[in-house]
């Protein structure tokens, strides 16, 4: 290399105009889009299949069953909430019927008849509950279960081991998992 060659910076170090090819020397073509004119008119979009068209159509009407189902399950639901709670209360009008039977007898002075007539009453109302899917439980001696009983005391029992239900405060009714209310219980706890 010249003196002159290597002064020069390093980008400028491109081989004089004559060694050029004239492809290089020639301007790039500019690529513009083509504007259409006047009287041409633009392609026309490209026809979807029927295959496509189908399934469009297909998806539309499962989109309007869909919004026509929910319209309908959100005039049903308040009929089925009002039909639901007929049966319960009509479930239960027989144990009014006999509350109001053994009140009427109390006035006859025999107590061991009126405390009979309200266990009767209390039995049918704890069949109502049954056969609505709420079974009364009250056992002693199991295990504690946090979803089924609730502790409300701890007692030192020495011949019971830890954890066991002693005694049942209040009842509960249903079943592990769908439960009206869990039974208040007394617990034994650990001897130390």
């Amino acid at each position: 290399m010249s003196d002159q060659e290597q002064t020069r910076p390093a980008e400028d170090r491109s081989p004089p105009e004559s060694e050029q090819t004239s492809a290089e020397r020639a301007p790039a073509p500019q690529t513009t889009p083509r504007v259409p004119e006047a009287g041409e008119q633009e392609a026309a979009p490209a026809r979807r299949s029927p295959e496509v068209e189908e399934l469009e159509d297909r998806w539309r009407r499962a989109l309007a069953d869909l919004d026509n189902l929910r319209k309908r399950y959100a005039r049903e639901l308040p009929r089925e909430r009002e039909a639901e709670r007929a049966k319960v209360a009509a479930a239960f009008l027989p144990v009014v019927d006999n509350l109001e039977l053994a009140l009427a007898h109390a006035g006859d002075g025999d107590p061991g008849a009126i405390v009979s007539g309200v266990r009767a009453v209390r039995d049918q109302a704890v069949e109502v509950l049954r056969s609505l899917g709420y079974p009364r439980y009250e056992e002693t001696g199991v295990p504690f279960h946090p979803e089924q009983h609730e502790v409300v005391s701890v007692v030192d029992e020495p011949d019971v081991p830890a954890g066991t239900v002693v005694q049942v405060l209040r009842p509960g009714y249903g079943e592990a998992g769908h439960q009206l209310r869990p039974a208040a219980v007394a617990v034994s706890r650990r001897q130390e």
